[in-house]
């Protein structure tokens, strides 16, 4: 035999071991393509459906996927490594109940409310016009509020405007002045006022106090009271004009409206400035359950803010619905109003017409001290 015959040989030997090497991977690959598939198809235990929420053969575990997804998403709490605990609550559902009321009642019936109380003043101003003084000005004057109170009641007006404008652009500014300025415009606009609305805050409880210090004795509910409201105080009717001290009814519902909202807001607002640091509705909740109201008390700081933010936007409204009111009858609705808390002094037929009692207090002040 030949050396170019043996090597032959060889050459071919070596082609048909290639060849088989090559056939059997491919038959390897194919198998593994194919196990899945096969798996599926038989009837062991790893492909029997789950029962009784276990998954069978502990494949997953003791309990189908859904059961654990079902309880992230109801707020479940897990455990954590890091110190903050929160981290092992993935999804906290009351975030879709905070939304939903925020963006659906909140939203709609304040918007309502405050539309209301301008068609209703609309409406009494067409209808009865400005309440005039209707013995007409006598051109002598008397001091009704002086430096400190007008000072005390500005603090608290005009920071009280601004944050009142500012809270509504964040409550409905995207649906009104985003589309009218565009969102470079809109979003410095927010910005700005977010900070105003943040420190301005101070100021207005810094005004509540003082309005409440110089005024809290004048604004003791009393039976004159009723005999005014009555009577409407006199805004509906000419001519009709019922007795009331330096604060009448009217007044005297605005204030204790401005001094507890102020007070609630003021809470509510600290709890936004410092957030998961104030815990207040946990503690209210429990003290209103002595009534049998069942509120929950185990609230998590995150439930604190939500609800936080809720009350916040909900006593805020409703306060600008009542100072809308307060500020048409004070400049608008009638005649020698704004003098009050302007320069101080208002005109003494207004005075007798509308604070009859005061005015005689006043005098008879001035003439004990003129005796004296």
């Amino acid at each position: 035999m030949t050396a170019s015959v043996l090597r032959l040989r060889r050459t071919a030997f070596s082609y048909l071991l290639g060849l088989g090497l090559l056939v059997a991977a491919a038959l390897v690959a194919t198998a593994s393509l194919a196990a899945p598939a096969w798996a599926q198809n038989t009837g062991g235990p790893a492909t029997e459906g789950p029962t009784g929420g276990q998954v069978p053969g502990n494949a997953l575990g003791n309990q189908a996927d859904s059961d654990m997804w079902r309880a992230v998403r109801q707020g479940e709490m897990g455990r954590v490594s890091i110190p903050d605990a929160r981290a092992g609550q993935l999804i906290q559902s009351e975030g879709d109940n905070w939304r939903a009321i925020r963006n659906g009642p909140v939203t709609v019936y304040g918007a309502w409310a405050m539309l209301g109380v301008v068609i209703i003043l609309a409406l009494f101003f067409a209808l009865r016009g400005r309440i005039r003084i209707d013995a007409g000005p006598s051109g002598t004057t008397i001091e009704r509020f002086n430096m400190l109170e007008r000072t005390a009641h500005w603090i608290t007006a005009s920071s009280f405007i601004i944050l009142a404008l500012t809270g509504l652009n964040i409550l409905y500014g995207r649906h009104v002045l985003l589309p009218i300025l565009g969102p470079e415009i809109f979003s410095a606009i927010t910005l700005a006022g977010k900070y105003a609305h943040n420190f301005l805050a101070f100021a207005f409880m810094v005004g509540v106090v003082m309005i409440f210090v110089l005024w809290v004795r004048y604004n003791i509910p009393s039976r004159l009271d009723l005999k005014w409201l009555a009577v409407g105080g006199g805004m509906f009717k000419k001519g009709v004009h019922p007795a009331a001290g330096k604060f009448n009814a009217g007044q005297k519902l605005i204030f204790w409206a401005v001094v507890l909202g102020g007070i609630s807001i003021s809470l509510s607002g600290l709890a936004l400035l410092f957030p998961f640091e104030l815990p207040l509705f946990g503690k209210t909740f429990a003290a209103l359950n002595i009534f049998g109201l069942g509120l929950p008390t185990d609230l998590t700081m995150t439930q604190e803010m939500q609800l936080s933010q809720l009350w916040h936007g909900i006593v805020a409204l409703i306060l600008v619905a009542i100072v809308i009111g307060h500020i048409y009858i004070g400049s608008l609705g009638m005649e020698g109003a704004f003098e009050a808390m302007g320069s101080g002094q208002v005109d003494v037929n207004w005075a007798k017409e509308h604070h009859a009692l005061w005015v005689d207090e006043v005098r008879s002040g001035s003439k004990r001290q003129a005796a004296e």
